[in-house]
């Protein structure tokens, strides 16, 4: 065995891939925008592991941002993995792309609880509160669609930072919950990186048992669904794995 880990991450408009030894990254790249997922994913892992004089077929495995966002860029994301996966005969796992954000700033607080926010529009975001420790990391507030102020109510103690793109949209409200100013996207590393950097903790990944019937945590379901959903007052069939 070599070792060697696949971190992909499409969950924002920052789509990034990395490689290395958990819980190093030793070769990453990322593109924004998330209308590239499509076009620029398999190159950039191509570019990555070709850095490292790999094939996927080196690789022990592939670890997956979770989710909640994007739902094209999650789908993109998760698509590319299974296929490689499968073609490889590698191991999948997931980790929450809300983690692997908030774990960018954790080196700044110590174990005090970080808030993650990433923009779900309509006044909302896809929000959680870990606290990292160097074995293992706490969920205390998982996943989910909240306003900051619904987000505030359930967690459990105030957090010492919040990062993302959606804590930066609803700054004025942060301050005033957490008493920081937020830590925007681009002053984080990118989500690969940060993923492979979680993969060893205990409280961190999930194990995708069934790789070809796994999905990933949109959050909420797509525009598409959501509309024929309303229109035909049933749920769309098979999409229960994507609402949130």
């Amino acid at each position: 065995m070599t070792g060697f880990w696949l971190a992909l991450d499409t969950a924002t408009g920052s789509a990034s891939v990395a490689a290395g030894r958990p819980p190093r990254a030793e070769s990453g790249a990322q593109v924004q925008g998330t209308r590239r997922h499509a076009a620029e994913i398999i190159r950039l892992v191509d570019f990555v592991l070709g850095r490292l004089g790999i094939t996927p077929r080196d690789l022990e495995g592939i670890v997956l941002g979770d989710g909640p966002g994007s739902f094209t860029g999650l789908r993109v994301g998760w698509a590319a993995a299974k296929g490689l996966a499968q073609e490889a005969g590698l191991e999948l796992v997931a980790i929450p792309s809300l983690m692997a954000a908030a774990a960018g700033a954790a080196l700044k607080v110590g174990p005090e609880p970080v808030a993650a926010c990433f923009d779900a529009l309509r006044g909302q975001v896809y929000g959680a509160v870990y606290a990292f420790h160097p074995d293992r990391v706490a969920t205390l507030v998982p996943p989910a669609v909240f306003t900051i102020a619904q987000l505030e109510a359930v967690a459990p103690a105030r957090p010492r930072l919040a990062v993302g793109d959606g804590a930066v949209r609803y700054a004025a409200d942060i301050k005033h919950w957490t008493g920081t100013d937020p830590v925007p996207p681009e002053n984080l590393p990118p989500g690969a990186t940060l993923l492979l950097s979680l993969l060893r903790r205990d409280g961190a990944a999930r194990a995708l048992a069934d790789p070809d019937a796994a999905e990933p945590v949109y959050g909420r379901p797509a525009e598409a669904q959501a509309k024929w959903e309303a229109r035909h007052g049933r749920p769309l069939p098979d999409s229960s794995r994507s609402g949130g």
